[in-house]
Order: structure tokens, then sequence, then C-alpha cells
């Protein structure tokens, strides 16, 4: 073995073990903050959706909290406000942050049913959690409005390819036209429909590694004892090119539930 590829597969190994860093909540800053992952802008900002709806409300409900890291940015936050969370790990990290902003934090146990009462919120937030459109319309007060920015279902399936693990097909069918036909039969009046196909750059293998162990629903066999061989290719190209480039997919939707109903 020739000393430099000696040293390609030493920092193979290296990036294996980085990828081990333990993950808590929904925070990717180990790879996004550090500049190893980063993503195109979005033609849309969720946050500039949010923020001006927020500040009107009175009561709002977020879907899908994580750790709680977003939603404790917004503050001040509406007086009545209330989070759901259904990964069981998150819990606890979500109500050590948001507790003491006067948030409760609400366990979900099935996207079908939301242990919360009927026409109690005046805006509905969800960043990335599936959702059940009869259920949001029933806890929405009249004239409330539901703001989601979602992860499509052609999101990285490039490196699904370059795994060589079949992306899911149902998967596919989840983008802004499907979630927006679902919300208007649920009552729903669609407000405005985004979609884009960004680009996400990776630059170093252990990077892909952290942020598909995160995400299981991504590749659900996913471990780098079964995809080895393709991750170490992988690793060669970033090598060869400098970076590997993905394409993501991401939509936004806002609706409103009419008045009187």
């Amino acid at each position: 073995m020739t000393s430099s590829v000696q040293n390609e597969q030493e920092l193979f190994e290296f990036w294996l073990a980085e990828a081990q860093h333990p993950f808590s909540g929904w925070d990717f800053s180990h790879i996004i903050d550090t500049g190893r992952m980063r993503t195109a802008p979005l033609s849309w900002s969720y946050t500039s959706e949010v923020l001006p709806r927020l500040r009107r409300a009175e009561s709002m409900l977020d879907m899908g909290t994580g750790g709680g890291e977003f939603l404790s940015l917004l503050q001040p936050l509406p007086p009545h406000t209330t989070a759901t969370e259904g990964y069981a790990p998150n819990l606890s990290v979500a109500r050590a942050r948001l507790n003491p902003l006067g948030v409760e934090v609400v366990p979900i146990e099935e996207d079908e049913t939301l242990p919360l009462s009927d026409a109690a919120f005046d805006l509905v937030i969800n960043r990335q959690t599936a959702y059940v459109p009869a259920e949001v319309f029933r806890v929405l007060r009249p004239g409330g409005e539901f703001v989601t920015h979602q992860v499509g279902g052609e999101d990285d399936w490039d490196l699904n390819m370059l795994l060589g693990a079949r992306p899911s097909l149902d998967r596919a069918k989840w983008r802004a036209s499907k979630a927006a036909e679902d919300l208007q039969q649920a009552g729903f009046e669609v407000l405005v429909t985004r979609e884009d196909f960004p680009v996400k750059r990776y630059f170093d293998v252990g990077a892909i590694v952290y942020y598909l162990t995160a995400v299981p629903w991504q590749i659900k066999d996913f471990s780098v004892e079964a995809y080895r061989e393709a991750l170490l290719q992988i690793h060669h190209r970033i090598q060869v090119e400098g970076h590997l480039d993905v394409r993501s997919h991401r939509f936004c939707l806002i609706a409103r539930k009419p008045d009187g109903r």
C-alpha cells in the first residue's frame, strides 16, 4: 500500500470515528455550524413567514419541536404556547429548554391524534414534522393559520442512489401539490405554496454518516458496516472533487381555517 492510499484510508477511518459524535434534539450544529455540510438558500424563509403571525397570536402550537431549539429563538412567544414532540429522547431536552419560557411540551404517540382541545390555537407551526390535516384543522380557531415547512419525498435521493439503497417511491409522492390538496380536502384555504430543490453540499464522508444516522428514515437499514464499501467510494470522490453535491427537496405551505368553521 502506498503512503497516499494508506493516508486516505486513515482519513476515512477518522471521519467514521468523528461521525459518532453525540446527537440530541434536532441539532445538526456539529456538521452545519462547522461548515461540513451546507445547503443552498431557499426562495423563502420559514422564520420570516412565522414571526409576523406569531407576534399577533395569543396562542400557538409548535408541532414536532425537537429539542425546542428553533422555538426558543422566536421569543417573545405568545402568552399561551404549546409544543408537541413524538421522539421520546427529545422530550427531556425540549422541556429543559422550553418549560422556563412557559411552554408546555406534550408527548405525541401517534400523528392521527393530538391530545389537545378543539379550537385552542390562533396559529399552528410545523417545521419538518408529520401531521394529519384534519387534526390541525380541529385544534385551530376559526380564522387561524397553519404554517408548515416540509422535507419533500425526493429529498437526498442522490445519497440513496450512490449508496445503492432504493428510495421509497411512496415517499416520492410527498410534495407541495399533494400536501395542498390534502389541506383543501380537510377544509383549509391554501394561501401560499412554495417548493424548491436546493443543492446540499457535503465536504467529508463523516458528515454524511452523521446525517444518515440522525435521520434513519432516509435509509432504514443504514449502518457503516452495511454500507462501508459504498461510503469508501464516496470518500474517494470527495477527496478528488473536494465535496459531494446532492439534491434536497423542500416545500412550504400556509393555510387558513375559514371563519365560522
